[in-house]
């Protein structure tokens, strides 16, 4: 979805000449991976979505006017709230996750003084909790882009209904949105690890398997529209947001577009097959064809494009340039924030973890069924940390616990093997510890305080508005101050 497109609806002539394109493209793809080189550097990479904010803490539709302070290393999001960070890609050895937290840190710092010259803050959170049902349902939500509206048309055309968000935790919410505004609410930091074609099936079980874990540790978005309902709401409300199905096809047992999957890989192929086989296309919008034989790798324009419209929890890129190609996995689960540290101590997991399970002689994904990985995840995304997960050799066992006894000693093996500093490797870890051992995560610390400010309050009242608008200020104080979510203090 970072492409441009031309069209903010499409004729069935231009449909059925796409889809005969994506059969090229994925016949095409299929004959590089058999012949070709690859780069396979194990390079690293982010992308950080953002939240722009007002003096009252109300999301704010500016982002155009922030990012014409900003350079090419921020970009546009779905909703005129949002702005996106990018941070170029490193090498991990060594010191790399220190670069790459001060590197986040400087790209943050800059887009907070693009932001207060126009009088607004910059936050990064999984889901804002002062959204609104009433601002998500206005006209102007989204950024005035081709492929926005283009996206929002073909999803809401596919369904031919409205939208509808349902979920249940300590409250309820339910309402139906006429186009798919939800989505904006669901800020996201993606982490990329780029590695050679042949371990790319490995790497890819590996972090399906691990996925429960990162969202426990990690859930910040316990607050939709200002209701309490999942640990990490943002990955039900992101599935349902941009829903093409109707609840027949759901009963019919068809796909949806925001997918954990449904089986363990062989290949980097098979993920790009289903997407070919089982999803239509949202955005059929097609460049000239190139042959592998005229370039040093094709670019594949239409299979990567609509690679873009399947939200898989671990998506596979393939990226090419004149100078060759590369695979990554791009992993999609981690909320956005708190602060940098906390963002960099989720990747050093994550990271760590993904290098320990695929050096496994028996990996964890060939003792563990695909539905228990899934159901592990969706369970730490209503309860985070206080879920229940299912582990090989273990059984049943809670989430902070498996963390702290089994999966931290492997990430920091991992790591090592990664060649990261021990004293880097301690720090992160560190953080990861912290969290299990209080149990305190972005999640936890928002709904506590939000108990503590606002007390037995009701959804959508004046006690619950205020308490969430001051919960934002002490959010974003203590974001500012660079110190990790654990250890940020709580009224006694």
């Amino acid at each position: 979805m970072g492409e441009e497109v031309s069209s903010k609806r499409y004729t069935p002539e231009e449909r059925t000449l796409y889809r005969e394109k994506l059969a090229e493209n994925l016949e095409l793809f299929d004959t590089y991976l058999r012949h070709a080189e690859f780069k396979s550097a194990g390079t690293i990479g982010l992308e950080l979505e953002l939240n722009l904010i007002d003096s009252d803490n109300q999301p704010s539709l500016h982002n155009t006017q922030v990012l014409q302070r900003l350079d090419d290393d921020y970009q546009s999001e779905i909703g005129g709230f949002n702005l996106e960070l990018n941070h170029p890609v490193l090498q991990v050895a060594g010191r790399g996750l220190k670069t790459l937290e001060a590197g986040v840190a400087h790209r943050l710092d800059k887009a907070r003084k693009a932001a207060e010259a126009e009088g607004l803050t910059v936050t990064s959170i999984g889901t804002l909790p002062t959204l609104s049902t009433q601002f998500l349902s206005a006209a102007k939500w989204m950024t005035q882009e081709n492929r926005y509206e283009a996206l929002s048309n073909s999803i809401v055309d596919a369904r031919g209904e409205y939208v509808r968000i349902e979920l249940d935790g300590e409250e309820k919410y339910k309402h139906e949105f006429s186009d798919i505004a939800p989505e904006a609410s669901c800020t996201s930091m993606q982490l990329h690890l780029q590695v050679a074609p042949n371990k790319f099936a490995e790497a890819w079980n590996a972090s399906q398997a691990i996925a429960a874990a990162q969202v426990a540790m990690s859930a910040n978005s316990p607050l939709f529209v200002g209701r309490k309902l999942w640990h990490e709401s943002r990955i039900p409300v992101f599935s349902q947001a941009i829903d093409t199905r109707t609840p027949e096809l759901v009963n019919q047992g068809v796909r949806p577009r925001v997918w954990f999957g449904e089986r363990w890989i062989t290949s980097v192929f098979d993920l790009f097959e289903e997407n070919v086989r089982y999803f239509p296309p949202l955005l059929p919008e097609i460049k000239d064809f190139v042959e592998f034989s005229q370039a040093d790798a094709p670019k594949l324009y239409e299979l990567n494009l609509h690679n873009g419209t399947v939200w898989r929890w671990n998506r596979p890129i393939y990226d090419s340039s004149d100078s060759g190609a590369h695979i990554r996995v791009e992993n999609r689960l981690l909320p956005a924030g708190p602060t940098p540290i906390d963002m960099v101590a989720d990747a050093a997991f994550y990271y760590g973890l993904a290098e320990f399970l695929v050096g496994e002689n028996r990996p964890v994904w060939s003792r563990m069924s695909f539905r228990e990985a899934q159901e592990n995840f969706f369970a730490c995304a209503k309860d985070g940390m206080h879920a229940r997960v299912t582990w090989p050799k273990i059984g049943h066992i809670d989430v902070a616990d498996l963390v702290l006894d089994v999966l931290i000693p492997q990430a920091r093996r991992g790591l090592s093997r990664l060649g990261i500093d021990k004293d880097v490797i301690d720090e992160y870890m560190s953080i990861i510890e912290g969290r299990a051992e209080r149990r305190a995560n972005g999640a936890t610390w928002q709904l506590r305080m939000l108990d503590h400010l606002a007390p037995n309050s009701a959804p959508d009242s004046s006690e619950r508005r205020e308490g969430l608008k001051q919960m934002m200020d002490a959010y974003v104080a203590n974001q500012v101050s660079g110190d990790p979510v654990h250890t940020w203090s709580l009224p006694s």
